[in-house]
């Protein structure tokens, strides 16, 4: 099976760049080693760094030193066919490509941008390099501007190109395709494109062809007055403030940027209220033009506010201004991660992901790295559609990560809280939630809140729980949704982002309970170090076990590690290793460790271990040269909360790690906490894992 593939285009501005990190996000899960080359890079001004290629390294923290992902620059290859060198030019391009293929798993090659003259030409010389690479290539046509026939006739062409040198095209994506568009484009290209060929139509998407205030600033130049920290607003429309602040106010649409002479105070002053004001669209920056600044006054006000949106002043006239902005192209950058995360969401959404894959490679890395971990969880937990409910519909965190799993197609959801509240919490977060995938419920009123009731007073009465109680507490989200779970109108439930640990777990505990043979919840992250994925326990629950405790956390631990496809090998850890060190703490340990011994003798076990002896293989060749899991710890269990909870933080802090969790094991069915501190992606992973906990049962 093939070890690369060749992503080219026919024309400027395709849209490529999207599918280069879509695609190499999906091979940092298959393989350990990806390696990304751009024969031909178009370098910025002043020689900066191709931006194409500053991204992919930059965001995926490739090991590569810059120079050795390409051969030539653009004039540089001019040069050589002109002095009919292109011989040479091929060769080297073969052997730098050849220095990459020995280091690596896979190699992504991306083909020139078009941004010079010559399309022709330079489509005929991504034909060449890929033939000569033994390359099948992903072909990426825009849809941009285009009517659908002007859509079909280029793709047909630019396959037929690649066809008549030989060159395979295993997928063809359309790209910016308007959305009126795209179900013509995918029905006409399907009945004409080879059988084998995947066909992906991916609709145009305004948060990714439009420009930041960041890329406006760089294309006109000027001077940046105010608003350095929003440089990352978008910019979807443009409007010149030339009239009367009553009548310029019509003339506001969302995400606009404000072109109008530098002197106009009072549309300045317009603009920055209109933003914090609730009535009108978000305004993102104001461009001042001819060459003069506000005066003092002005600045005085302006510098006197918290939070003041970019503002540009540039030498031109506002007609050249506005005609420089209107042609600016945006590009995906490293440093607008959003926009970088949209992009690889947008090729697992409309790519064929799996049949790419299996056109690409087979190959199977001996570890598991954090991209590998993640995109099998994705993976994993589309296997199975899964339910899961949601309780705290009051916070926006859990509202943005419900869009995300939604918009990916991952899992169905239950919000609860009040419909009228949560919708308007949605509109004003400027969210799409699929009707056909979600719902949302409050307690009281909803068709099961009496059979729920009922069912709490059932199970608890002989624990002194009245049918008013059983009322009251099911009016708790909490309680609510681990009924869900437990009577099975949802698969589970992922808590936390405004309620404690406890207020979480307790419901799920009196009456999910915990499966048989085990005694007591405790809970892992998975911690997405920078090289390898390993599993912490118990970082959240219990906060200072028992011997017995803890050696069921360790045996539950492993468990968790091995349905997640890491292979276990379990460190006790404590401030000691081996028989070196005494006292209650470390004995407490080493008991534990003997209980899992007795209990789970298939497990590798090591205890008591010290945290650089379990994970640094010189320091547990020195201290525990016997061990099979000294130095190559996957699970680390930590013998109090108050040690795994500080440690977990502190890696996470001081190494930059995703941590995943905390992840709760030991139910019937899961249930899961957040941190109250938790991101929008804490939450989306712990859904995920969540899902994939109900699948295994």
């Amino acid at each position: 099976m093939t070890k690369t593939v060749f992503i080219a285009s026919a024309e400027p501005y395709s849209g490529k760049s999207l599918v280069t990190l879509g695609l190499v996000n999906m091979l940092l899960s298959k393989a350990q080693k990806v390696g990304y080359f751009k024969p031909i890079i178009t370098p910025g001004p002043e020689d900066k760094h191709d931006a194409h290629i500053d991204t992919v390294l930059r965001h995926f923290q490739l090991p590569l030193a810059y120079e050795d992902t390409f051969a030539y620059t653009g004039p540089e290859v001019l040069r050589l066919i002109e002095t009919e060198r292109q011989g040479e030019m091929i060769d080297t391009i073969i052997r730098r490509y050849k220095q990459l293929e020995e280091q690596h798993d896979f190699i992504v090659v991306e083909g020139t941008d078009f941004v010079g003259q010559g399309t022709a030409f330079e489509f005929d010389l991504n034909v060449t390099i890929a033939k000569n690479l033994g390359e099948p290539v992903l072909l990426v046509v825009s849809g941009e501007g285009k009517t659908t026939a002007q859509i079909i006739s280029n793709t047909l062409t630019a396959l037929r190109g690649f066809e008549a040198r030989e060159v395979q095209v295993l997928t063809v994506v359309a790209n910016k395709v308007r959305p009126e568009q795209v179900a013509d484009v995918q029905e006409l290209l399907r009945a004409q494109l080879p059988a084998e060929v995947i066909l992906s139509v991916i609709p145009e998407d305004k948060a990714l062809l439009n420009p930041t205030m960041q890329e406006i600033h760089e294309a006109l130049g000027g001077r940046l007055l105010f608003g350095e920290e929003l440089l990352g607003n978008q910019v979807d429309n443009f409007v010149t403030g030339a009239m009367n602040v009553p009548n310029f106010l019509n003339y506001l649409k969302e995400n606009v940027v404000i072109v109008t002479p530098g002197d106009r105070g009072d549309i300045v002053i317009c603009a920055v209220q209109a933003n914090l004001s609730a009535s009108y669209p978000k305004v993102a920056g104001v461009v001042l033009t001819a060459g003069w600044e506000p005066e003092e006054p002005i600045l005085r006000l302006l510098r006197g506010l918290q939070t003041v949106i970019p503002i540009l002043a540039v030498p031109m006239g506002t007609f050249e201004t506005s005609a420089r902005l209107a042609a600016v192209k945006s590009r995906i950058s490293p440093d607008n991660p959003k926009k970088v995360q949209l992009a690889i969401r947008t090729f697992e959404r409309y790519v064929d992901v799996p049949a790419l894959a299996q056109q690409l490679t087979t190959f199977q890395s001996e570890g598991i790295t954090p991209h590998m971990f993640q995109y099998r969880l994705m993976q994993w937990a589309k296997r199975q559609r899964r339910h899961i409910v949601l309780p705290e519909g009051n916070d926006d965190r859990i509202l943005r990560a419900a869009a995300l799993l939604l918009h990916q197609d991952i899992v169905d959801l239950t919000i609860l809280g009040d419909p009228t509240e949560v919708l308007a919490s949605v509109k004003r977060l400027g969210l799409r939630f699929s009707a056909d995938h979600v719902r949302i419920i409050d307690p009281v009123n909803s068709e099961y809140y009496a059979d729920y009731v009922q069912t709490f007073y059932e199970l608890r009465k002989d624990k002194g729980v009245n049918e008013d109680m059983a009322r009251d507490l099911l009016r708790d989200v909490s309680y609510f949704g681990s009924m869900m779970v437990y009577k099975g109108h949802a698969d589970g439930m992922v808590s936390g982002a405004v309620h404690t640990t406890q207020h979480t777990i307790r419901p799920a505990l009196q009456f999910i309970k915990t499966r048989p043979g085990v005694s007591v919840v405790s809970s892992v992250f998975f911690m997405c170090l920078p090289d390898r994925v390993a599993v912490f326990g118990d970082c959240a629950v219990n906060p200072n076990p028992t011997a017995e405790q803890l050696a069921e956390i360790a045996i539950s631990s492993a468990e968790s590690s091995r349905a997640f496809g890491i292979e276990p090998r379990v460190a006790m850890l404590s401030y000691s290793s081996g028989t070196s060190g005494a006292g209650a703490d470390v004995e407490k340990v080493r008991q534990a460790t003997e209980l899992v011994r007795q209990k789970r003798p298939d497990l590798k076990v090591e205890g008591p271990i010290q945290y650089d002896a379990a994970v640094d293989p010189l320091v547990g060749r020195q201290k525990l040269p016997d061990s099979e899991v000294a130095g190559q710890a996957s699970v680390l269990i930590f013998p109090d909360l108050n040690t795994g909870n500080n440690t977990y933080k502190a890696v996470q802090r001081e190494t930059g790690a995703l941590a995943i969790g905390p992840v709760l094991q030991g139910l019937n069915k899961p249930v899961n906490d957040l941190s109250r501190g938790c991101t929008v992606d804490d939450v989306f992973n712990t859904v995920v894992i969540t899902a994939i906990q109900s699948q295994q049962g």
